[in-house]
């Protein structure tokens, strides 16, 4: 389909934007069911509900924060969890000659 907006008025192309939008938000919608539909039927599958699958994957979100089990010893107000990559403040401590076992809360 090929239309020559050339030829066109100006209220004519300010119509012809007020369609596309409207056409755009009507296949977003139509594109959206389609996926929840598909998504229910894959979770189906598996025997579970769509809710069901939400509300897991919602609460392993909030999971909650790991606790500090280390402080830096000149600035109290960085902690560390032990998970995941060493502060620098860690690998600056430990270079210093400092044990792991020293920053410990």
């Amino acid at each position: 389909m090929s239309i020559n907006l050339s030829n066109l008025s100006r209220m004519e192309l300010l119509k012809l934007r007020e369609d596309v939008e409207a056409a755009l938000e009507a296949a977003e919608i139509r594109e959206r069911n389609e996926a929840l539909k598909a998504a229910q039927d894959a979770a189906a599958q598996f025997g579970f509900s769509l809710d069901e699958i939400t509300q897991i994957s919602q609460s392993l979100q909030k999971k909650a924060k790991s606790k500090p089990k280390y402080r830096n010893p000149t600035n109290p107000e960085e902690t560390w969890s032990g998970r995941g990559r060493k502060p620098q403040w860690v690998h600056e401590a430990l270079t210093a000659g400092a044990d792991i076992s020293d920053l410990e809360i």
